[in-house]
């Protein structure tokens, strides 16, 4: 089951690729203006025909991301580690994936207050579900990459925090082209936090759907009882 570690991986490439197309269809038709000033991500998805594109970049990304979450969630509790924070992280998780979906379908220059919401939902929400990672990544079950992955996490978690708060200052000052710099930085960022659970993934040695477990009442025609246990 080692091929689940692709799924973080292709989620990582696809968001990262797709947002680089969007920006390049945008400066091509001129709907950015990059002379002037960095666009934000937002800016370069706003117009025909890239909206489109982005609408769907976010929404596949937030599907993604989505089954990343769940699964990592069930890893960890799979390890033992049963704990409100990994409970906390799905429900962060979940919340901040809705805000990537948001992002996509409401347009800054159409509906600026529902954007700016999933903005947050994706970014301060986002940056929680990551630092809960990092604690469980010390606290569920040991792994041979943990050396590796728990510093590398930690250190892009670090980052991802000063960039939304560089990002916030600038926007607020009116450096537009700083703060649009530092929320291209901060989405890459995320999507290396993202790519990292590839390394988790890959020790993944099985996945069970367990349908049904309680016993099921049947008669045969002799008038025995039997139970049939299905799962």
């Amino acid at each position: 089951m080692w091929l689940w570690a692709l799924l973080p991986i292709c989620l990582a490439v696809f968001g990262t690729v797709g947002i680089w197309v969007v920006f390049g269809i945008a400066v091509s038709n001129e709907t950015v203006n990059i002379t002037d000033r960095f666009p934000y991500i937002s800016e370069c998805g706003t117009y025909n025909p890239q909206s489109c594109i982005f609408a769907q970049i976010c929404n596949v990304c937030a599907i993604l991301a989505l089954w990343v979450v769940v699964i990592r969630f069930q890893q960890v509790r799979d390890y033992g580690q049963n704990s409100k924070v990994n409970i906390a992280s799905i429900v962060l998780g979940f919340i901040s994936c809705v805000g990537i979906s948001i992002i996509g379908n409401f347009q800054q220059s159409v509906v600026i207050g529902i954007h700016l919401l999933g903005a947050f939902l994706t970014f301060f929400v986002g940056l929680a579900y990551f630092w809960l990672q990092v604690w469980l990544c010390y606290k569920a079950h040991p792994f041979k990459d943990r050396h590796l992955v728990g510093p590398l996490r930690a250190t892009f978690c670090s980052i991802c925090s000063v960039l939304v708060i560089t990002m916030v200052i600038l926007h607020t000052t009116s450096y537009k082209s700083g703060a649009a710099v530092c929320e291209w930085a901060l989405v890459m960022s995320f999507f290396v936090l993202f790519g990292l659970f590839g390394s988790e993934f890959r020790h993944i040695d099985f996945h069970q759907l367990t349908v049904q477990k309680q016993g099921l009442k049947t008669q045969n025609t002799n008038g025995v009882v039997r139970m049939n246990y299905v799962s």
